[in-house]
């Protein structure tokens, strides 16, 4: 056994195109993906950087005591939230506004208001905060009509508004839309394990390869070459898989998660679902070798495709109209099994994506081994 486990390893190890679609491909389609969308943002930091919003303040009339409090209340705003530039006069506030150099105009008068150029994210945060002041201005007039004992103590609890909420974490990480690609690559990259299972089951076929005429007429079971051969190709591609994801996370330093347990777990896995698929391929389809290789190829990149390889929106697409889908494409489980681990830590769908996956291995396994064992020939 020690001999056949020797030489499968030697001749899986050295066969180049084989190894290459396994392993080296993913890692160029990996290096590809990151000078694409660049370092930049693929590893979040938790931290919002958000710029303060340039806007002009423009004085009308008299300052009567309503527009006092909204020039107090922008000022505090000023270096925050806003970025108030000295600009005084209308006419080039309202210039500088066509140019689209401030996102709007605050007018302090009596009733306050805001004038903008155009619809988007610095528009409507500026509109809530007129609003906002709008309501605050409008509570604390009522409170001094009907309760003005009360005001101290509502300018209290608007100062301290900031603190009735706390900030807890449930072990989740925020995540970049980009690293969704390198979850479907590594997905992509178990699957392309199949590539191993095919050669193996060829090797084992007496009418396609001479060393499958070989081996057929050996005294050794079935069964032991068949357990040898996938053993040994579940070895080769779980290593491959460990290598692409140490380059993904080492050398262009995207986070795969921080559970290292987990993601060996999920790796092993895929390699099984990778191999297990070749092996079926090869021992069920009455087809060329070249047919085979163009059988497995589809199946690798037609399931990476629907789990976000090509088009990262996808497999939430696929959720959103026809779930099924995803629950049997082993690709978009594998990529699901990621984002438990590294994003959402919901081990409960994390254990679930590894039940699917070692059900899919032990039925392609299954179904490989039936097909081998009808093998009859009548001639070697």
């Amino acid at each position: 056994m020690l001999h056949l486990f020797r030489y499968r390893f030697l001749q899986t190890i050295r066969n180049f195109p084989i190894m290459f679609w396994a392993l080296l491909f993913p890692i160029i389609l990996g290096t590809l993906f990151y000078l694409s969308f660049g370092s930049a943002g693929l590893e979040s930091t938790g931290e919002s950087n958000w710029d303060e919003i340039k806007v002009a303040v423009v004085k009308e009339g008299d300052a009567s005591e309503n527009a006092r409090a909204f020039e107090e209340f922008l000022a505090q705003m000023d270096g925050e939230m806003l970025d108030i530039q000295d600009i005084f006069q209308e006419s080039e506030a309202l210039n500088a506004l066509n140019e689209e150099t401030i996102s709007g105009i605050f007018y302090v008068r009596d009733t306050p208001s805001l004038t903008v150029a155009k619809n988007g994210l610095n528009e409507s945060i500026l509109t809530s905060v007129l609003e906002t002041y709008n309501q605050n201005a409008s509570m604390f007039r009522e409170i001094a009509m009907t309760h003005p004992e009360s005001i101290p103590e509502a300018a209290k609890a608007m100062e301290e508004y900031r603190y009735v909420t706390s900030e807890v974490s449930l072990g989740g990480k925020d995540l970049n839309p980009n690293v969704q690609y390198f979850f479907a690559l590594v997905a992509y990259a178990c699957l392309s394990g199949a590539f191993l299972g095919i050669q193996s089951s060829v090797d084992g076929q007496a009418n396609i390869s001479a060393l499958g005429a070989r081996r057929s007429i050996t005294p050794t079971h079935k069964l032991t070459l068949v357990l040898i051969d996938m053993t040994v190709l579940f070895i080769i591609h779980f290593f491959n898989i460990l290598i692409l994801c140490l380059y993904i996370t080492q050398a262009l330093g995207i986070s795969l998660g921080d559970d290292i347990g987990a993601l060996l777990l999920v790796d092993f896995m895929g390699s099984m679902i990778g191999v297990c698929l070749g092996v079926a391929i090869g021992c069920l389809a009455r087809i060329s070798y070249g047919m085979k290789m163009g059988v497995c190829v589809l199946l690798t990149l037609f399931p990476g495709f629907l789990a976000g390889l090509m088009f990262g929106n996808m497999k939430n697409i696929i959720e959103l109209h026809c779930p099924i889908i995803n629950r049997i494409n082993p690709a978009a489980v594998l990529s699901d099994a990621f984002y438990c681990m590294g994003i959402y830590n919901d081990m409960e769908r994390f254990s679930r994506c590894l039940l699917i996956l070692a059900v899919m291995s032990a039925l392609l396994l299954t179904a490989a081994f039936l097909g081998i064992r009808r093998e009859r020939y009548d001639s070697i």
